[in-house]
């Protein structure tokens, strides 16, 4: 199921946007009404894509986006916005998005936008860095093309770390990510997933992790 972050200030549109969208198209969504919670939300919980309006109370879509792709973060986005002018059509482009709605939309229209944009999306679900093969439809991990033994927690971690590039994973991100609040953990299994991801690479210097005492670990690559 595709998980929606969906930034809206308007109540009763997000109600009604809600409603459709989980009954209609396979997405769970979560809503969010102002920038600065969605800056909140997004840091410790992963989505397939973000829903954002521009007109809002506090930073404004356009300037939100460009701070979340400063952030390394490239979550397809899809604006739903009054605005229909083509100055703020080419801002939004050229700071990131996806695809643009100009309200009021029709909702069966945005089911296949969604659609449209997540199928494309899939279809870049392979990583490779240097003679190391990521695959995320297959789940499968290979090296110099021959199949490595991965657990499917260690391939989650490394897609965290691999989205989290030139900045720090907290150890509540990858909790947040590897763990539902129904299972339990320990530090013990996160440096196993670690160690097996640095395992990877030690023959080279694609991809490093380094530990940050007692807060994480820091990503570059």
């Amino acid at each position: 199921m595709t998980k929606v972050l969906l930034l809206e200030d308007d109540e009763l549109f997000s109600l009604s946007l809600i409603d459709y969208l989980e009954e209609f198209a396979n997405v769970n969504i979560t809503h969010v009404n102002t920038s600065t919670k969605m800056l909140e939300m997004i840091y410790e919980n992963r989505f397939d894509l973000y829903l954002l309006d521009i007109n809002l109370p506090d930073i404004n879509g356009i300037d939100l986006l460009r701070e979340i792709r400063q952030a390394t973060d490239e979550t397809p986005v899809i604006f739903l916005t009054s605005y229909k002018d083509k100055e703020t059509l080419t801002q939004g482009f050229s700071t990131g998005a996806d695809d643009f709605l100009t309200k009021p939309f029709d909702m069966d229209e945005l089911i296949l936008r969604i659609n449209s944009l997540m199928k494309r999306v899939k279809k870049q679900n392979l990583i490779v860095l240097g003679n190391v093969e990521f695959n995320f439809d297959t789940k499968e991990v290979k090296k110099d093309g021959e199949l490595v033994k991965f657990s499917l927690k260690a391939l989650e971690l490394f897609e965290l770390f691999y989205q989290n590039n030139h900045s720090i994973v907290t150890k509540d991100m990858i909790i947040n990510r590897l763990w539902n609040a129904s299972e339990t953990y320990s530090d013990g299994s996160i440096r196993v997933y670690v160690n097996s991801i640095k395992k990877l690479f030690s023959d080279s210097e694609l991809f490093h992790i380094s530990n940050i005492k007692n807060i994480g670990y820091k990503i570059e690559y």
